[in-house]
């Protein structure tokens, strides 16, 4: 069940945010002054095969993997994102409604709603 991460840093000049996590998501959603959602960035299938959905409203969509930067014998690099294949968007925004429960419907509804128009 997706929780809301409290106290999550703000930074100065960028859009306000909030964090949701699971063992399974983790969810951030940014929002404009007056409460718009502005962008999302839905990390799913953590943290083996972890691949982020992004979509940001000046600039639609993006399906990456992350790459966790691991390398046996080495200190651990920053995770970023790679080019991914297939998002199985109707099993993902079916188990995040699951999961998505006691977070406002509002939230919920639009990232669903978002997850269900991604076109590759």
């Amino acid at each position: 069940m997706l929780a809301e991460v409290r106290d999550v840093k703000q930074h100065k000049n960028e859009y306000f945010r909030r964090w949701f996590t699971s063992p399974f998501f983790d969810l951030v959603v940014w929002f404009e002054d007056d409460r718009l959602i502005n962008g999302f960035q839905l990390c799913y299938d953590k943290p083996d095969h972890e691949r982020a959905l992004t979509w940001l409203k000046n600039k639609g969509f993006s399906h990456k993997q992350v790459d966790q930067g691991e390398e046996p014998g080495h200190y651990n690099m920053t995770p970023v994102l790679i080019a991914n294949g297939l998002f199985e968007q109707e099993k993902i925004a079916a188990r995040l409604l699951q999961e998505g429960q006691k977070i406002e419907p509002g939230i919920i509804q639009f990232v669903y709603q978002k997850i269900l128009s991604f076109v590759d």
